[in-house]
């Protein structure tokens, strides 16, 4: 009998099979597109319409160290640093074909959704310039209420329809709607039982390293809709759970401090954030960032709805709510806040972000600049020293709090 395969590689194959399958469909002569990361996936997935994922591809780059010549390839070609490192990476790939590190298929369109940032939009649209290929948009207007009012959702429906309408003309697939329904389901599997997953941090010990939340997102963002990644993100909480009820845990070493960690991952520099913390003892129990990949949703108005609630989308006061209330549901200690440079949208935030949290959660802080995938603007020292100074508080704190209880 075949042994069972862990979660993590499950997911990992899969993430792998849904690569080869664009690559498929290209060869087969259908159409293809690159998409946005928060670009509504229920549409392609239902059409049975294949994309890549730039930003997946940018991560990937990173982590396996060729972010910095794929910038540099795309600021020789007159592309400002300032510019989202994913970006750069794409624009440089699409205008070389050529990456050793990962290789998507030349697109036929693009699916774009500006509920993440400014820059995505002037991104795809620049590639479809460049490429002579359509662009199909979905602008999703920043939300300065809690709930995606009535208006909203019928502007994005309206995108929506128009959406699918065009891409029926362009690749010849129609839309089921029967399975577009299916599609809406299983959706919701793969979201709650990813959610599930990232629930078990609140456990002491976290049964995982929280970094394991970056290796193991990518499925949530390229394959929510199928039943393979359903069925992986629930093996995936069920091994979780299973650790948890043993009091047993991934990671290495003893748990001493908990920490969230604010923002993208430094991809490019994943060992050194994950171990600077390790080594003294500090796991990642909390994350926005990881659970932002689930859309849960009971109908089609609340997934018009759904797709505004991510970050950057969302309005402040309950971005700064939702850190609260995972700090304090998952007993964190601290919180490590990543300036990203290619991240404006967010990093605009993140410092009132830091005092909100600091204030509410009443937790110490510490910030550290980087990018997700430039490896030039991180800085070891900087961030091994802060990540001492934070340690060194939480370790008074508890003192502190000892000492009070004994009073």
């Amino acid at each position: 009998m075949e042994e069972k395969k862990p979660a993590k590689i499950v997911l990992r194959d899969l993430q792998d099979k849904i690569a080869e399958d664009v690559w498929e469909a290209k060869r087969r002569g259908e159409k293809i597109g690159w998409c946005a990361s928060n670009f509504p996936q229920e549409i392609t997935t239902a059409m049975d319409i294949k994309v890549a994922y730039p930003e997946n591809m940018g991560a990937a780059i990173g982590a396996k160290g060729g972010g910095r010549r794929m910038c540099e390839e795309a600021e020789a070609m007159g592309y400002s640093n300032d510019i989202c490192s994913y970006a750069r990476m794409n624009l440089a790939y699409a205008a070389h074909d050529d990456c050793p590190e990962i290789q998507i298929p030349r697109p036929d369109f693009l699916l774009c959704c500006n509920n993440i940032c400014g820059c995505m939009m002037k991104w795809y649209e620049n590639l479809a310039l460049e490429l002579d290929i359509p662009l199909f948009m979905i602008d999703i207007p920043h939300l300065t209420e809690e709930v995606c009012d009535t208006d909203r959702i019928a502007y994005i429906r309206a995108q929506f329809d128009d959406c699918i309408a065009g891409l029926e003309k362009l690749t010849g697939k129609k839309m089921d709607w029967d399975k577009f329904r299916e599609v809406m389901e299983v959706s919701q599997r793969s979201s709650k039982a990813w959610l599930r997953a990232m629930d078990a941090m609140k456990n002491t010990p976290s049964p995982f390293s929280g970094f394991d939340t970056f290796n193991n997102m990518a499925v949530a963002c390229v394959g929510r809709g199928t039943e393979d990644a359903a069925e992986a993100f629930e093996l995936l909480a069920d091994e979780y759970e299973a650790l948890a009820a043993e009091g047993k845990s991934t990671f290495k070493g003893e748990e001493k401090y908990r920490i969230l960690f604010e923002g993208i991952a430094c991809w490019a520099n994943l060992k050194f954030t994950y171990k600077a913390l390790q080594s003294r003892g500090i796991n990642l129990t909390s994350t926005i960032y990881g659970p932002a990949f689930s859309f849960l949703y009971q109908n089609m108005d609340e997934l018009m709805a759904a797709y505004a609630y991510v970050p950057n989308s969302y309005c402040f006061e309950k971005e700064v709510q939702l850190r609260v209330d995972s700090a304090i549901r998952n007993k964190v200690d601290g919180a490590v806040m990543h300036i990203n440079r290619s991240c404006k949208r967010w990093s605009g935030n993140t410092y009132e972000m830091e005092r909100q949290l600091r204030e509410k959660a009443g937790i110490p802080t510490m910030t550290f600049d980087g990018d997700q995938s430039d490896p030039r603007v991180f800085s070891e020292a900087q961030y091994d020293t802060r990540v001492q100074a934070l340690t060194e508080i939480m370790e008074a704190n508890r003192q502190s709090r000892k000492e009070e209880s004994h009073a």
